[in-house]
């Protein structure tokens, strides 16, 4: 499984609408992927509540976790943008 780790970009951090946008392209994805927090646990990361439950503030590292390369570039991208601004 490979991973990427990624800063959150979005100034309130991974709140209701980032946190959505991220889940829905996570479920979209095809494959099982994963989001943990510093240290933490990795979670469901098509769950947008488990991802909600993360905390993760705005410069938090989190590390995205999935069998495609593709996907992670994808959703690194989407986590590593100011997702409020959109």
């Amino acid at each position: 499984m490979s991973q990427r780790t990624v800063a959150v970009a979005s100034a309130q951090g991974l709140h209701a609408r980032p946190a959505s946008l991220f889940s829905q392209a996570a479920a979209a994805a095809g494959v099982p992927v994963t989001i943990a927090k510093g240290g933490g646990a990795p979670v469901d990361a098509a769950s947008v509540l488990l991802v909600m439950a993360l905390a993760a503030r705005h410069g938090d590292e989190v590390t995205i976790s999935a069998d495609d390369d593709g996907v992670l570039d994808d959703l690194a991208a989407m986590l590593a943008t100011d997702l409020d601004a959109e």
